[in-house]
């Protein structure tokens, strides 16, 4: 590697040390640094990755939580967004078994109860319901009996 390539590494590894990246991300970052040459930048990256520094597995594990957790997205968006990154269905399956499914449902209930209050009145309650759960990206069964639950509780 010469000096450049040595100075792009180094940033990328401190980019890296503050937070996950995943494969995808680091590579247009690394592109974007080496003025456009991807061979380079596929060099780089895939030092980063032996080196422990980018690590799909990692990345989608702490991307689910995050989401799950904070953000209360489903599983179908989770999946969604990380395919997007181009992570592959072999790491977000694995990512998506750390979560808890209790404690989703649990949060999923939660949202759903509190979007009833404010649809109490509305005609079309039961089904903006649903919807709102299924863009959280939540799985229509069990969107399904949480609402029919919530709708009939008041």
């Amino acid at each position: 590697m010469n000096d450049t390539q040595k100075k792009v590494l180094s940033s990328l590894e401190a980019l890296c040390a503050r937070r996950e990246y995943c494969t995808s991300d680091i590579l247009r970052k690394a592109i974007d640094r080496c003025d456009g040459d991807s061979a380079t930048a596929a060099e780089i990256v895939e030092s980063l990755k032996a080196d422990g520094f980018v690590d799909d597995v990692r990345y989608a594990s702490a991307f689910a939580r995050e989401k799950a957790s904070l953000t209360g997205w489903g599983p179908v968006k989770i999946r969604f967004a990380l395919r997007a990154k181009r992570v592959s269905e072999a790491d977000i399956d694995a990512a998506l078994a750390e979560i808890d499914e209790s404690s989703a449902s649990d949060r999923m209930e939660k949202l759903l109860r509190a979007k009833w209050k404010s649809l109490q009145g509305d005609a079309q309650a039961r089904l903006k319901l649903l919807k709102f759960a299924l863009t959280r990206g939540y799985e229509y069964s069990a969107v399904e009996s949480a609402v029919d639950r919530i709708t009939h509780d008041g």
